[in-house]
């Protein structure tokens, strides 16, 4: 039930255009690094301090818009010389919806091809993001018609989709972020029990680092990290072949740990006005991510799904004042 309140939240535009005017308010700033580009620079940087790398999302919902998602894009590109001139360790995670994938296909592959090539000249990364499963399909297909021209590309596999695992052996000549899903789908096409999800988590991270290209292992589970260190050290596979993943501002110490420990690590950085979404999706995703941000946002005296409802029930009472005044 909370999975669902927070999922419908975050799809709410009112509450989504109204979230930009108040900032990071309700504990969102713990997550989110910032509200532009200066500053997530910034927090890219402390986190190289620490030898740890980073992904960077420009945070986007809505757009159905050409001007927005042209808008959009140059953003992006602008993340990307900001990359290139504080010679930063981080490279891009885009969404096609944000660059208008639900107005055109075309114009959508014309935005994220002049990003991947912007980003290609400075030998940088680009990671497409996956949504839900509407948006597969002509994801991979901008992943496929990126790929005739660029190598700098690849995507994610939700480990939540029952063919993840046909998914994965199509696209392993790709860099592939490894995830377990964050969009609420049917149980015909994805599991919907955690216990489920998680195992086959555990079965296509462990098939890619056998056979594919590069494995992003993006998960806040300690259990299933140390499952995988184990399956490495067994296979004695390198430490240049993967890399774990999580969040901004989600767990922090194991971050640092692992880090620490001489393996890959790279954090997961959002910033921009547009983060409502965003952090409603982290909150609805599994029980483990509200703990996660409670701790960091709540103080010790307060119960987790109250305070995080409270949160929301405050900003939707703030909206609905704004209505009023107009």
């Amino acid at each position: 039930m909370l999975k669902d309140f927070f999922m419908g939240l975050s799809q709410n535009q009112f509450l989504n255009n109204t979230a930009k005017k108040y900032g990071l308010k309700m504990g969102a700033q713990t997550v989110v690094a910032g509200t532009n580009i200066e500053e997530a620079i910034k927090s890219i940087k402390e986190l190289n301090a620490h030898g740890i790398s980073c992904t960077v999302d420009n945070l986007g919902e809505f757009v159905y818009k050409e001007e927005e998602a042209e808008e959009a894009r140059e953003q992006i590109l602008k993340v990307i010389e900001a990359i290139h001139k504080h010679q930063v360790d981080a490279h891009i995670s885009l969404k096609p919806t944000q660059l208008g994938l639900d107005i055109d296909y075309h114009f959508c592959l014309n935005n994220v091809k002049e990003i991947v090539d912007r980003a290609n000249n400075y030998g940088i990364f680009v990671n497409i993001d996956m949504e839900d499963y509407s948006h597969l399909q002509p994801t991979f297909d901008l992943l496929e018609d990126l790929s005739l021209e660029y190598e700098n590309v690849g995507t994610v596999i939700q480990s939540y989709f029952r063919q993840a695992q046909e998914y994965l052996e199509k696209y392993r000549n790709f860099r592939i972020r490894i995830v377990k899903g964050a969009y609420k789908e049917s149980e015909e096409i994805a599991y919907p029990d955690k216990k489920d999800i998680d195992a086959n988590f555990i079965k296509i991270t462990e098939w890619h680092l056998l056979n594919g290209k590069f494995t992003s292992i993006a998960t806040h589970d300690h259990q299933i990290i140390n499952h995988i260190k184990e399956f490495v050290k067994k296979n004695n596979i390198p430490k240049e072949k993967f890399e774990f993943q999580m969040l901004y501002g989600f767990r922090k110490d194991l971050q640092l740990k692992l880090a620490s420990e001489g393996y890959n690590f790279c954090t997961y950085v959002p910033f921009g006005k547009d983060w409502y979404g965003y952090f409603m999706r982290r909150l609805a995703e599994r029980p483990q991510n509200l703990n996660l941000v409670a701790k960091q946002v709540f103080n010790k005296k307060t119960n987790t799904v109250l305070g995080v409802a409270a949160g929301a029930f405050l900003l939707g009472r703030m909206t609905k004042k704004t209505k009023k005044r107009r």
